[in-house]
C-alpha cells in the first residue's frame, strides 16, 4: 500500500483475508497484491474493516494459501522463518525499528533500550516501544522478542501467554539446532 492508502484506511486497495486455526489460536491473515498487511490473533473481518474502512475487503480463498502456509510455518518453526512478502506502512523510524526486530535471532530477546540504540536513537526508548506496538504483522516482524529492561515480558497485543509461548518455542528449537 502506498503511504497515502495506509493513512486513508486502505483507500483504493483490495485486501484479501482469512482466519485459520494455529497453535496460538485463531489467526487473521490479510494481504494486498504486494504482501501481508495484517497478521493478528483473535480478530475477524469486522476488525479488519475497522482498520481499513476504505479498502475493498474480500474473503481470500486460494489466493492466500501460500501466505497462510508460510505464516503457520513461521509460528511452528520460527528458527526457519520463511521469507514472506510484507506490505506494511510506517514512518521511517517505525520501519527502522521493524527492520531491527527482524534481525533478532529466534530464541533471543532485546530490550526497548537495545532497539532504540540499534536504530541510532538511544534516547528514543518510548518511541521504539510505540513502533514495536504499531507492528501490523505479529510474528513475521517479531515484536514478541522485545522485553523490558528488568527482564519482564512487558506487553504484547495478543496476550503475554502467547508472547511467552512464542519465546519458549523459539528457545526450545534453538536448543535442538
Amino acid at each position: 500500500m502506498t503511504p497515502s492508502a495506509w493513512k486513508n484506511g486502505g483507500a483504493g486497495v483490495t485486501i484479501r483475508w482469512a482466519v485459520v486455526d494455529t497453535a496460538l489460536g485463531k489467526m487473521l491473515l490479510a494481504a494486498t497484491g504486494k504482501g501481508i498487511c495484517r497478521l493478528s490473533f483473535d480478530e475477524d473481518e469486522a476488525a479488519l474493516q475497522r482498520r481499513f474502512p476504505n479498502a475493498d475487503i474480500i474473503a481470500g480463498g486460494s489466493a492466500l494459501e501460500q501466505l497462510i502456509t508460510g505464516a503457520i510455518a513461521a509460528i511452528e518453526n520460527p528458527a526457519h522463518m520463511p521469507d514472506l512478502p510484507l506490505d506494511v506502512g510506517g514512518t521511517a523510524f517505525q520501519q527502522a525499528v521493524w527492520n531491527e526486530l527482524k534481525r533478532i535471532p529466534a530464541g533471543e530477546t532485546r530490550t526497548y533500550t537495545d532497539i532504540a540504540a540499534a536504530v541510532g536513537s538511544p534516547n528514543a526508548v518510548r518511541a521504539a516501544g510505540s513502533a514495536n506496538g504499531a507492528n501490523n504483522v505479529a510474528v513475521l516482524i517479531p515484536c514478541h522478542r522485545v522485553i523490558r529492561s528488568d527482564g519482564s515480558l512487558g506487553g504484547f497485543a495478543y496476550g503475554l501467554e502467547r508472547k511467552q509461548a512464542l519465546l519458549d518455542k523459539e528457545r526450545a528449537q534453538g536448543r535442538l539446532l
